[in-house]
C-alpha cells in the first residue's frame, strides 16, 4: 500500500500543486538549474552493475494500484534509473553522437512540456506552428538560400511546406522517401495514384516490375525500414560498394542502368553526408548528376553532417547537397537540441502535397494544420528548442562547435598516428574516427609478410572487443567499436573502435587520458599475451 490515499483531492494535487521545496523533485529541479554536469556526475554513477540485474529493478508487471507521493517515487527513480542511466554529457563519453547540451534547454523543456502543445493542429498549438515553420524555412535557407522573394511566397503559405519536423533522422529519411515515392507514382489518366490505388496498381499502370533505392554500403539502417513500410522491399535496395569509404558515382549509374534495363524503375539515389560508422561524405555533386542522368529522386541523409553547413570553413565538403530534391537533419545531433529533434527538407516547397491528408475534425482542407503532409499525428514542439538555440548560439556559434570538434579530431588522429601500438583505420573527414589497438612488433611483422594476415585480425578483433568492453565497464569513459571492410587488408573485416568528437567540454588531455587508459588495458589483457606469442613463433 502507498503512503498517499487515491483521493481526487490529492490527484488534483498532483496535476496543479508541487510539493513544498525541500522535497526529493524539488532538490533534483534545483540541482539540475544550479549545476547540470555536477548533478549527473554525483547521480549517474558509473556501476559495475549488468543489465540483467539492472532488469530486477523494472521487472514487476503489475499495475500500481494506489498513488504515492511525487518525493517517494523521485527517491525511487534516482535510485533505480538515475543512478544506472548513461552520463551522456560527460566528457569522456566520445563513444555515439550523443553529447552535452546548453544549459538553458532544461528551462525551456520544463516550458515545452507544461505547455504541452500538439503540433499536429493550430487549435492546439497556434504560435508554435508559425515557428516551426519558420524554423523549417530557416534551415531550408542554411542548404538551398532561395531568395527573400521565395520564403515570403511559401513561408506560411497552407498550400506548401519547407519540409517536416521528425522525432528523428529515421522518420525523416521515411518521410522524405514516402514523398518521393507518391511523387513518383502519381496520380495520370486512368490511375489515380499509388496513395489510392496501391503499389500493385501503380506498378501496372507505370509498367514496371519493380522500384528501386541505391544507397552505399554504409547507409543507414532506416533506409532498410523505410522501403519495407513504403511496400517497395529490401530485395531493390541496391547497395553499392564503398570506394575510399564512399559511393562510387560511375558504379552508381551503372548499377542504376542495368536496373532500369529489368524493366524496373529507381524511386531515389541517397546520398550520406556524415556516415554513421566514419563520417565520410559521399560525392553530392557527382551523385546529383547521377539521378538527373537516371530520372530519380536525389535524397541526402545528412542527419550528422548537415550542421557542418553552420561552417564556412568546412561548408565545402558538402558541395551538391542544394541539388538534392530532400534532405534529412537531426538538430539533436551536431545542434545540441534535445532528443527528438529531426527534420526532413523538401527543395520544391509544393512536394509535399503527395502525401496529403485530410479529416474533417482537424486536417481541414485549406489550413496551415501542419499533421496534414507530416507522417507522425501528435508530436510536440521541440521546433521552440531549435530556434532558441539558434538565437542564443547563432551562425557563428555553431561554426566555432563545428570547426573544434573536427580540428580535435585530427589531433586526435595524430596522437593515435604518433603512438607505436595504435593504428589509425579512418581518417576523419568531419569529427569520427576509427582505429584500433595494433602492437608496433605485429604492424611490422604483417608489414613485412612474416604473419598470417587473417589470422592475426581475428586475434586483434577479439583483443579490441575486449578492451572495448572492459573501458566502458570501469565507468572513466567511454567508446564505441564497429567493424569495417578495410582495403589495406583486402577488404577484411576488422573490428574497431569508433569515436565521435562533438562534446564542447571534450579536451585533448581528456582524449590523452583515454588513449593511455586502453593502452593499459590492452596491455593487461589475456590476449595481448597471445599475440606476442604468435608473433615470436613466426619471426
Amino acid at each position: 500500500m502507498s503512503n498517499a490515499e487515491a483521493s481526487l483531492e490529492h490527484l488534483i494535487r498532483v496535476f496543479t500543486k508541487p510539493e513544498h521545496k525541500e522535497s526529493t523533485l524539488s532538490q533534483i529541479e534545483q540541482h539540475l538549474s544550479d549545476n547540470l554536469s555536477d548533478f549527473l556526475s554525483r547521480h549517474v554513477v558509473a556501476k559495475q552493475t549488468s543489465l540483467e540485474e539492472i532488469e530486477q529493478d523494472f521487472n514487476d508487471p503489475h499495475l500500481p494500484l494506489q498513488p504515492e507521493f511525487v518525493s517517494t517515487h523521485a527517491e525511487t527513480l534516482l535510485s533505480k534509473l538515475v543512478a544506472n542511466s548513461v552520463n551522456t554529457y560527460a566528457p569522456t563519453f566520445i563513444g555515439h553522437m550523443t553529447s552535452a547540451l546548453p544549459y538553458f534547454h532544461l528551462s525551456l523543456a520544463k516550458l515545452l512540456v507544461g505547455l504541452n502543445q500538439n503540433l499536429v493542429k493550430i487549435e492546439t498549438s497556434k504560435a508554435f506552428t508559425p515557428l516551426e515553420r519558420q524554423v523549417l524555412g530557416m534551415m531550408h535557407h542554411l542548404v538551398y538560400a532561395q531568395d527573400d522573394a521565395f520564403y515570403t511566397q511559401h513561408l506560411h503559405s497552407a498550400e506548401h511546406s519547407l519540409g517536416a519536423f521528425c522525432s528523428g533522422g529515421t522518420v525523416a529519411n521515411i518521410t522524405a522517401l514516402w514523398v518521393a515515392r507518391n511523387a513518383k507514382l502519381a496520380a495520370k489518366q486512368g490511375f489515380k495514384g499509388v496513395s489510392h490505388s496501391g503499389l500493385a496498381a501503380a506498378y501496372r499502370a507505370y509498367d514496371i516490375n519493380n522500384l528501386g533505392l541505391i544507397c552505399s554500403k554504409r547507409g543507414h539502417y532506416s533506409l532498410g525500414k523505410a522501403v519495407d513500410l513504403l511496400g517497395i522491399g529490401r530485395a531493390n535496395i541496391l547497395q553499392a560498394s564503398v570506394d575510399s569509404h564512399t559511393l562510387n558515382p560511375q558504379e552508381v549509374l551503372a548499377l542504376g542502368r542495368e536496373y532500369q534495363a529489368q524493366g524496373n524503375d529507381l524511386l531515389a539515389i541517397v546520398g550520406i553526408a556524415g556516415t554513421t560508422e566514419t563520417g565520410h561524405i559521399d560525392p553530392l555533386d557527382e551523385l546529383a548528376d547521377v539521378a538527373e542522368a537516371l530520372g530519380c529522386w536525389f535524397h541526402v541523409d545528412a542527419a550528422w553532417g548537415g550542421a557542418t553547413l553552420f561552417s564556412d570553413t568546412h561548408k565545402h565538403l558538402l558541395k551538391g547537397i542544394e541539388r538534392a530534391d530532400s534532405i534529412t537533419l537531426d538538430a539533436h545531433k551536431q545542434m545540441y537540441v534535445p532528443m527528438g529533434a529531426g527534420m526532413t527538407l523538401f527543395k520544391d516547397p509544393a512536394i509535399s502535397a503527395s502525401v496529403r491528408h485530410h479529416a474533417q475534425y482537424i486536417l481541414r482542407k485549406g489550413s496551415k494544420d501542419l499533421g496534414s503532409t507530416t507522417l507522425e499525428g501528435s508530436r510536440n514542439g521541440m521546433a521552440m528548442m531549435v530556434y532558441s538555440s539558434l538565437h542564443v548560439l547563432g551562425k557563428s556559434g555553431y561554426q566555432l562547435l563545428i570547426d573544434q570538434s573536427i580540428a580535435k579530431a585530427k589531433l586526435f588522429a595524430n596522437m593515435i598516428t604518433a603512438h607505436p601500438d595504435f593504428e589509425l583505420i579512418t581518417e576523419p573527414t568531419l569529427s569520427l574516427l576509427t582505429y584500433r589497438y595494433n602492437p608496433q612488433s605485429i604492424q611490422l611483422a604483417l608489414s613485412e609478410g612474416n604473419l598470417d594476415q587473417v589470422a592475426i585480425n581475428e586475434h586483434l578483433d577479439i583483443l579490441t572487443k575486449g578492451i572495448q568492453k572492459q573501458q566502458r565497464e570501469a565507468g572513466k569513459s567511454f567508446v564505441s567499436r564497429t567493424r569495417l571492410g578495410i582495403g589495406k587488408y583486402n577488404n577484411q573485416c576488422l573490428t574497431v573502435f569508433r569515436v565521435v568528437i562533438a562534446n564542447p567540454l571534450t579536451t585533448v588531455e581528456h582524449l590523452s587520458d583515454i588513449l593511455a587508459e586502453q593502452h593499459h588495458i590492452a596491455r593487461t589483457h589475456s590476449d595481448h599475451a597471445v599475440l606476442q606469442a604468435l608473433v615470436s613463433t613466426s619471426v
